[in-house]
C-alpha cells in the first residue's frame, strides 16, 4: 500500500502592507501640527453671583468697583457710595474707548485700596465682545517695567460680568 505523503508548504512571514496607513499619516500629522499652532486656549476665571450667604456674615469691602461700558464712554463707580456713585468718566478717544486711561485710573484706585481684588464690568446690550475683553484686560492687569523687562502685575483679578442699567444721561425726555 501506498502511503500518501502530505506535503505542507512552509508559510513564511507575510509582509504587511502599510502604504495606506503611511499615506494617512503624511496627511494627518501636518494637519494636526498646523491646527495646534493656531488653537490657543485662554481661560479667564469669572466670578458669578452666589447665594447662600446671610447678610450678617458678609462684611462689605471699602469699595465695590464697577466699570460700566457705555456706547460713548466708560464709567468707573463705587457701588458702596450711592450718593457719589460715579467716581470718574472716561470719554472716547478717536471714536474708541480709552482703555489705557481706564487702566491708569485703576492703578490710582488700586494704590488707595490695595486689598481690594474684585471688580465688576457692566456692559450695555450692544457692547461688542472685543470691548468687553479689552475692558477685562484693563481691569485685571497692568504692565510695569522692572529693570529691563516688562512684567504684568495684578490690579483687580477677580472680575465679574453683568448687564448695565440703561443710560439715563442720554435718554430723551418725551413731552
Amino acid at each position: 500500500m501506498f502511503r500518501k505523503r502530505i506535503h505542507r508548504k512552509h508559510v513564511g512571514d507575510g509582509e504587511l502592507n502599510i502604504t495606506a496607513f503611511m499615506n494617512l499619516m503624511v496627511v494627518l500629522v501636518p494637519f494636526l501640527l498646523i491646527t495646534a499652532v493656531f488653537s490657543q486656549v485662554t481661560m479667564l476665571e469669572l466670578n458669578l453671583p452666589g447665594g447662600g450667604e446671610s447678610p450678617e456674615d458678609v462684611v462689605p469691602p471699602p469699595i465695590e468697583l464697577e466699570i460700566t461700558i457705555r456706547k460713548d464712554r466708560l464709567e468707573v463707580g463705587n457701588r458702596n457710595d450711592p450718593i457719589q456713585y460715579v467716581m470718574t468718566t472716561i470719554d472716547q478717544k478717536d471714536g474708541k474707548h480709552d482703555y489705557l486711561a481706564l487702566n491708569t485710573y485703576l492703578q490710582d484706585v488700586k494704590a488707595l485700596f490695595p486689598d481690594t481684588l474684585a471688580a465688576t464690568i457692566l456692559a450695555e446690550e450692544q457692547t461688542s465682545y472685543d470691548d468687553i475683553v479689552q475692558a477685562m484686560d484693563a481691569v485685571r492687569l497692568v504692565e510695569q517695567k522692572q529693570e529691563k523687562e516688562w512684567v504684568q502685575a495684578e490690579l483687580f483679578p477677580q472680575v465679574s460680568l453683568g448687564n448695565a442699567v440703561p443710560d439715563t444721561r442720554n435718554a430723551e425726555v418725551s413731552p
